[in-house]
């Protein structure tokens, strides 16, 4: 059987779709165009059944699901041979993960599983006109350079896509698609782990990347007393505190409000850069927001 179809693995926590989830299939379908075959969402947990027909309206052609009590909650072995199942079974010729702390540490450990290659992190996938392999671009030596990489020889292609990177397609509530119940038991060995705890800590800001209005101070803001004023303007315009990583290393704002390419890739309505240099690792965070005041 050969590989084929664009394979997106759904990412859900509490029975709730992450954004990326989203991105993915959207992305998914413009590499499936060009490839002329379907996109498959991967969804795995307990109870998610009701998750199914929006990840169809999002853009998914069919969708996967494995519901099981081993999955409620993500560990990396159970998530592993669901994932491994699904490929020796599908055989999909791509597999796109959301680079989010849980899809960075499922997406090698099921790239050694399976034998193939994993390009992490990525910000740009194209399928090349002539040989239909996938293009898989991201940021290299420190960002100073973008390598685009190539899995010739090994199935499924396989990369980690940044949040907010892909654009997430307008949900279509009436779009038809295939959903399977897939039929798998984990086989518990002594690569389990045992969740006792999880503690949640509750944020008293949105997640940036979801903003549609983000003001962003660099080091040229001078420190606490700027970025107070900073505050001010981003309650008048409903929006959210952004930071460079100068500003994080100072201690001046917190880690989950960086930009760049060691923080969080965003593509805001509106972005002000305040006293920011405009290094290329900044910019590998923030070029696709619809207007940029600098």
């Amino acid at each position: 059987m050969a590989y084929k179809g664009v394979f997106t693995f759904a990412e859900q926590i509490d029975g709730v779709l992450t954004n990326v989830s989203y991105e993915l299939i959207g992305k998914a379908r413009d590499l499936a165009k060009d490839l002329d075959e379907d996109v498959t969402a991967v969804l795995l947990g307990e109870k998610i059944s009701h998750l199914a027909p929006e990840l169809i309206a999002s853009g998914a052609d069919r969708v996967l699901y494995l519901d099981r009590a081993e999955l409620k909650i993500y560990r990396t072995e159970p998530y592993t041979q669901a994932m491994t199942y699904v490929i020796e079974k599908y055989k999909p010729e791509i597999l796109l993960i959301g680079a989010t702390a849980l899809g960075r540490d499922l997406g090698p450990r099921l790239a050694a599983r399976v034998h193939t290659g994993l390009t992490a992190d990525c910000t740009a996938l194209e399928i090349d006109p002539e040989n239909k392999e996938l293009r898989m671009t991201r940021p290299a030596f420190g960002g100073n350079l973008m390598a685009t990489i190539l899995c010739a020889d090994h199935r499924p292609q396989m990369a980690t896509v940044r949040p907010g990177v892909m654009v997430r397609e307008v949900a279509d509530p009436e779009r038809a698609g295939e959903i399977i119940q897939l039929d798998f038991k984990p086989e518990k060995n002594d690569c389990y782990v045992t969740v006792e705890e999880i503690a949640k800590k509750i944020g008293q800001h949105v997640d940036i990347t979801e903003a549609d209005v983000l003001v962003a101070g660099g080091r040229g803001v001078g420190g606490e007393e700027g970025f107070a004023l900073m505050q001010e303007l981003a309650d008048v315009l409903g929006g959210e505190m952004a930071a460079s990583r100068a500003v994080v290393d100072a201690g001046w704002q917190a880690k989950e409000r960086q930009v760049g390419q060691t923080g969080k890739t965003v593509r805001p309505g509106l972005y002000f850069a305040v006293g920011i240099s405009g290094a290329l690792q900044h910019l590998a965070g923030m070029e696709e927001s619809d207007f940029i005041v600098a």
